[in-house]
């Protein structure tokens, strides 16, 4: 487990943050200057404090840092950014508790975190390919490709539910079956096949 340090501009957004990490390891640093000394650790920045400084944020990943990047607003477009230059994590500033835990889990697993709203937004941007898609559903029951064409247009469960007039859970059971025949490992898999 990392250490963790947590730098914001917003000392509402710094305590939600360590009410969330309370059973972590985390130290606050609210001096910006004093960020491109920290070596090691994983920092959860708040967009808004580093002034879209670029220049910080390279120095942080030059000094083996691994780098949460929350945003009172993300967008797609910030986080394509971001994700380029080495930020291992994206996401919203006020995300759930289990999504921070869930980012931080997968950064220091040497993983790429995205906010789920926004990778099913880049999903969405993933050309299509219907002939490959049309071949692979034939190994799916009628149900289960109904099911999988939802999926892979980024329809949550409860919405797959209400569409299709079935219960989430149903629709849990059928996505496990697809994923299983198509030998991937979740939704993400699946868009990226079915694209």
């Amino acid at each position: 487990m990392m250490d963790i340090v947590l730098h914001s501009d917003d000392i509402n957004l710094l305590s939600y943050w360590q009410k969330v990490l309370v059973e972590k390891k985390v130290q606050m640093e609210d001096d910006f200057s004093k960020l491109k000394d920290i070596n090691n650790k994983l920092i959860i920045l708040n967009y808004s404090s580093i002034r879209e400084d670029e220049t910080i944020v390279h120095k942080l990943i030059e000094n083996k840092n691994k780098i949460l990047m929350l945003h009172r607003v993300p967008s797609l477009a910030t986080a394509k950014k971001f994700l380029k230059i080495g930020v291992q994590g994206y996401g919203n500033a006020l995300m759930k508790e289990h999504f921070i835990l869930a980012a931080i889990a997968t950064i220091e697993e040497n993983l790429v975190w995205l906010y789920p709203a926004l990778t099913s937004e880049l999903i969405t941007e993933i050309p299509t390919s219907d002939k490959e898609s049309t071949l692979l559903l034939d190994e799916l029951t009628a149900r289960e490709k109904e099911v999988a064409l939802l999926l892979k247009d980024a329809y949550s469960y409860k919405q797959i539910a209400e569409t299709l007039e079935i219960t989430p859970r149903t629709v849990k059971a059928h996505a496990g079956h697809i994923y299983i025949k198509l030998d991937v490992k979740d939704r993400l898999g699946l868009a990226l096949l079915l694209k």
